[in-house]
């Protein structure tokens, strides 16, 4: 297999080090994420995510504040 240098910034190196597999290079990385797939569903989507702490903590926390919101009708 032929290997090509690329340059990117340390910006997009760390992006794409963040969602690659533990055990996946980041040649495989690319490839998932540039794959043209068939039209999916949104949930297909957020699951070939790795796992994310921080992010499920910050869903959480919309959803609770959410929960606490009284939605009022507009007077017409």
């Amino acid at each position: 297999m032929a290997h090509k240098t690329l340059t990117i910034s340390e910006e997009a190196y760390n992006a794409l080090a963040r969602i690659k597999g533990r055990d996946e290079s980041f040649t495989k990385a690319i490839l998932r994420l540039t794959k043209k797939k068939a039209a999916g569903n949104l949930l297909d989507y957020v699951r070939s995510f790795s796992p994310d702490e921080e992010l499920a903590s910050a869903v959480e926390k919309v959803l609770e504040k959410r929960g606490k919101l009284r939605l009022r009708s507009p007077e017409l």
